[in-house]
């Protein structure tokens, strides 16, 4: 049996998007080089932000599959604000109705935000 200790996202900029996601979780940096940084906390899974040169980020809405990560926050509105100042977007198409807010990060990874 093999234990996941950590999902890697590939990006053009490690450090600045490590840092838009360590405002969103909350989690440490737990390693920094000048290609990747790890973000954790409690010996959990971790987050890293790796630097792919030629980076595209994924096209929204697309039939092709792609991975994403969902957040559950305690307020939606609140924290949809809060990342759009930290530089996400959010794409017009919404299929979440009012289940779940898309946005993208600020290198084209899609994200949901869940109450």
């Amino acid at each position: 049996m093999a234990k996941l200790t950590a999902f890697l996202v590939d990006c053009a900029d490690p450090a600045p998007l490590a840092d838009f996601y360590r405002e969103l979780t909350g989690w440490e940096e737990t390693y920094r080089d000048e290609d990747s940084v790890y973000l954790g906390k409690d010996g959990g899974v971790q987050l890293a932000f790796v630097r792919v040169e030629g980076y595209q980020p994924p096209s929204w809405p697309s039939t092709a599959k792609q991975s994403h990560l969902d957040f559950n926050v305690a307020d939606v509105d609140e924290t949809v604000t809060r990342l759009l100042a930290l530089g996400a977007t959010k794409p017009e198409f919404q299929p979440g109705g009012d289940k779940w807010t898309v946005l993208a990060d600020p290198q084209g990874h899609l994200l949901c935000l869940v109450a």
